[in-house]
């Protein structure tokens, strides 16, 4: 109830009646799984999983997946997978990530870490970049432990030489930004041997448009709209598209000359919005000398991984992501 005079909060931001800040400055969320693909999705045997905290001090959690394929191929690459969700959405645990990754331990086959980390606008960029690196911090400690890893199934399958970082959108995104750290010297991992990046229809912005941005086709699955929405709640308070955070090579954007990177696989969505955004991407990075290979997948949309696990973009990208990790050199790794 509100006293004569006051007047109830009005609703600043919105995002899909899903995310809502108030004018004081409370947040309000709703039941996010009307905005998930309502299929079920079918079980991978052979798969098991189990959860692991690898941040106490904000109680994060990563999700290990090992392949039987395991018990067969002895040591297997390791992937550490960050879900989309434009920074503000999203558990390992939804239906269509926790499938996504059941393909990918069992069809690269890898052992799969599938990791959380803090959403906006609770906790604003760079939160989420931070508990990338300190999930990547946390496989560097199991690694050098060797056999006497906490995690019985990385000490039996893992081969902590061959580590790959991914993510799709948002965890795309991420997965640069931790290949920045490390490649600038700002995060140590040995004895972990980073082997190569995977960026899945990266979300990365810029206040300056794209022209699809300006004028999206008509139907296109994730809008400017959205975009712009996502940015607002998970960039600093202020904060525009050019921020370092959502721009690699915005004005305030670290150079990425003198970085070491390793091995980078760039998958780009021909229906996307931001599909200029990321071609601008790999080329710079390819400018600069940067070991890229670049994967279009025409007809699919943003984030089309996480929509459609079982889809046959899905298959088309796990075919690219197999070269990738198993035949793919391995120049600048760590």
């Amino acid at each position: 109830m509100f006293g004569d005079g006051d007047t109830a909060p009005r609703v600043v931001e919105d995002y899909r009646g899903v995310i809502q800040i108030l004018s004081d400055g409370t947040i309000v969320r709703s039941d996010p799984a009307v905005l998930r693909p309502p299929e079920r999705f079918p079980d991978v045997p052979g798969v098991k999983w189990e959860d692991v905290v690898y941040d106490a001090a904000h109680g994060l959690k990563l999700r290990v997946y090992r392949s039987a394929a395991a018990g067969d191929a002895g040591k297997l690459p390791v992937l550490v997978y960050f879900h989309s969700g434009g920074f503000c959405l999203g558990t390992f645990e939804q239906p269509n990530f926790h499938s996504g990754c059941l393909r990918l331990a069992s069809e690269l086959p890898a052992v799969v870490l599938s990791a959380d980390y803090r959403l906006g606008p609770e906790h604003r960029l760079p939160a989420a970049i931070d508990d990338a690196a300190a999930a990547l911090s946390w496989l560097r400690g199991q690694a050098a432990l060797g056999a006497g890893a906490h995690h019985p199934w990385l000490a039996e399958s893992a081969d902590f030489t061959k580590v790959f970082v991914a993510g799709e959108s948002s965890g795309a995104n991420m997965s640069h930004h931790v290949a920045v750290r490390r490649g600038s010297g700002q995060l140590a991992l040995h004895p972990l041997r980073v082997a190569g990046h995977v960026l899945l229809t990266p979300f990365f912005g810029g206040a300056e448009r794209t022209a699809a941005e300006a004028e999206p086709p008509a139907g296109a699955l994730f809008t400017p709209e959205m975009s712009d929405a996502l940015w607002r709640l998970s960039l600093p308070a202020g904060a525009t598209r050019d921020h370092p955070a959502a721009s690699p090579f915005g004005p305030d954007s670290p150079c990425l000359e003198p970085v070491a990177f390793p091995p980078v696989l760039v998958v780009s969505a021909g229906c996307d919005i931001l599909h200029e955004r990321v071609l601008r991407y790999a080329a710079r990075l390819e400018g600069m000398g940067k070991p890229v290979e670049l994967a279009v997948l025409e007809g699919q949309e943003h984030a089309f991984f996480s929509r459609q696990p079982w889809g046959e973009g899905a298959s088309e990208l796990i075919r690219v992501m197999k070269s990738f990790v198993h035949n793919g050199d391995c120049a600048g790794c760590n």
